[in-house]
């Protein structure tokens, strides 16, 4: 798992460094002191070497903050939030959500929904591929209120209907294999 691997190679660069540490989590770490300009260049640059950015921008570290909730929300909710998704993340990340949004919008392009919109539909086409899970499960899974909309949905971002995207890839990987 990715995420765990990245997790892992922060803890170490940390370790390296000296630098003692509270939290690490996927895209966050609180650390104990204050980085010295030194400490903090080798850490961006060894956290380069792996593929990893470390943010200083408080935007930047505000629009991965809201990147990751999404995540959380659409990766390892079992269930809908209670609140909708902008009451969710602003209390979440104990912001007003307008100020989130606007923030998102300026840096992104795009809406926190349109965001949360392309990501379930990244992780629809995932589903898709692994093909344990039919189109009804997905929809159920992701929290669309039917198969329809997710259809729907999902051609207004690809183009594609969800059937023959999945045709498309599996004929490829067929393909592929055959070579």
């Amino acid at each position: 798992m990715v995420s765990l691997r990245c997790i892992m190679k922060v803890k170490e660069e940390l370790k390296a460094l000296g630098l003692k540490y509270v939290i690490v989590e996927l895209g966050m770490v609180e650390i104990l002191e204050d980085l010295s300009d030194e400490q903090r260049k080798e850490l961006k640059k060894n956290l380069l070497k792996s593929g990893l950015e470390l943010l200083d921008d408080k935007r930047s570290i505000i629009i991965e903050k809201i990147k990751n909730v999404i995540v959380e929300i659409i990766h390892f909710e079992d269930k809908l939030p209670e609140t909708n998704y902008s009451d969710f993340i602003a209390k979440k990340l104990n912001y007003d959500y307008a100020y989130l949004s606007a923030i998102f919008s300026e840096v992104k392009g795009i809406t926190i929904q349109q965001y949360i919109i392309l990501h379930k539909i990244e992780y629809v086409k995932e589903l898709l591929l692994y093909d344990e899970l039919n189109l009804t499960e997905i929809a159920y899974k992701l929290h669309y209120s039917s198969v329809a909309h997710l259809s729907n949905q999902f051609k207004k971002v690809t183009g594609l209907a969800p059937s023959f995207y999945k045709q498309l890839k599996l004929k490829r990987s067929y393909n592929l294999e055959n070579l």
